[in-house]
């Protein structure tokens, strides 16, 4: 049987090669990672803000914006014009690959991301269900990252909503810092959607893509309250509208990510339109995620389509999900492996002010799928 040294935490996300499992979860086959290309000028651009280690409006002057691969001529101006809110949007980006990673850390597609400008891969512009999620919660980041800019003071051009003011039909007060949010969908809008505006907005693709970035954006607001009065009697209650956690609207697109609707285009009068591609299906709604064509089953490498494939991912040997071994490695079958895991352990605070632990080192049992025939002798 190999031995496998493990690290706990890992240092990297996505597809990265390497094998970080409890005793319960197993890990099929090392695969190299494919070198995908992509296109979509605002992945192009959440790819760059992402992976840029300085505040991006220290970097993005004038001249800078103009430099930027991948910016349509709209979004050079609005990078000229408001470079401060370019760090919202690097920290969009962030929040967005984030998420994605998370809502699909246990499917044989995990959101994986690469170095440099790839960050997707051609996944997110095959009009597939991923790429409608890859679109959508991109846009909500972009949103959710200004509006929360806004409410902070942190941009000239907006601020907290002034518009909900007075007594609300409920009884209560308005007051508080309610969350701009129709700023930062506007903002959004604007950013997001040019690619696709600019050049008109004849391709299915654009359609499926300017769909998808405005369900995104759908996020509502909830109510967060104050009481005042003696003792706390709640004589007077204050309420402010704030967003709710990201972690939420992942959640919320994730959902739409499994009920998404397979579209084609149609001419309608003088309109080019997406419609459900079968009759049986339910009419979406602005809400609702759309795809163009049918996903790859993402099992083995395809440089092609961009597909890294499963093996060397984390596996759950008691699991009957997508995470188990026998549905996330594709049925190929897996072998045994002891593996040395690395993790902090009897940690303990000294005054003042540092944690110190130490590491321990005990062996666990892994499963890893057996090579494919495509990947014998890559590794």
């Amino acid at each position: 049987m190999a031995l496998v040294r493990l690290s706990l935490p890992p240092d990297s996300v996505g597809d990265t090669p390497g094998i970080y499992v409890s005793a319960a979860h197993k890990s099929c086959e090392d695969t190299m990672a494919a070198q995908p290309l992509i296109s979509s000028s605002f992945i192009l651009v959440l790819a760059f803000l992402s992976q840029t280690p300085f505040p991006a409006s220290l970097l993005l002057g004038s001249f800078a914006c103009e430099g930027l691969k991948g910016l349509a001529e709209e979004q050079v101006r609005i990078c000229q014009r408001q470079a401060e809110a370019m760090d919202s949007v690097k920290h969009g980006a962030e929040l967005a690959i984030e998420e994605c990673q998370h809502q699909f850390h246990n499917r044989r597609w995990n959101c994986s991301t690469l170095q440099g400008l790839q960050v997707f891969g051609k996944v997110a512009i095959q009009g597939t269900r991923e790429s409608a999620f890859i679109h959508a919660i991109s846009s909500a980041g972009v949103a959710f990252a200004v509006t929360r800019a806004c409410s902070r003071g942190e941009l000239e051009k907006c601020g907290c909503d002034r518009k909900i003011r007075g007594v609300s039909a409920e009884g209560f007060q308005w007051s508080g810092c309610s969350d701009n949010l129709s700023y930062g969908i506007a903002f959004s809008q604007a950013f997001v959607d040019n690619p696709e505006r600019s050049h008109g907005v004849s391709s299915s693709r654009a359609l499926m893509n300017l769909h998808n970035n405005e369900a995104g954006r759908k996020v509502k607001r909830f109510l967060l309250c104050k009481c005042h009065g003696v003792s706390g009697s709640c004589e007077v209650r204050t309420c402010w509208k704030v967003m709710p956690p990201f972690r939420k609207v992942g959640n919320v697109l994730k959902e739409k990510f499994e009920g998404a609707t397979e579209v084609h285009p149609k001419r309608v009068g003088s309109r080019k339109l997406l419609v459900p591609k079968s009759s049986r299906f339910k009419p979406y709604t602005a809400h609702d995620l759309v795809y163009l064509v049918a996903s790859p089953d993402f099992c083995d490498r395809d440089t092609h389509s961009g597909v890294f494939g499963t093996s060397g991912r984390q596996c759950n040997r008691t699991s009957h999900a997508m995470d188990g071994c026998e549905l996330l490695c594709c049925g190929r079958g897996f072998r045994t492996a002891q593996a040395e895991m690395v993790e902090r352990c009897s940690c303990k605070f000294h005054w003042c002010c540092s944690v110190k632990c130490k590491q321990c080192h005990h062996l666990v049992e892994v499963f890893k799928a057996w090579l494919d025939k495509a990947l014998d002798g890559l590794i």
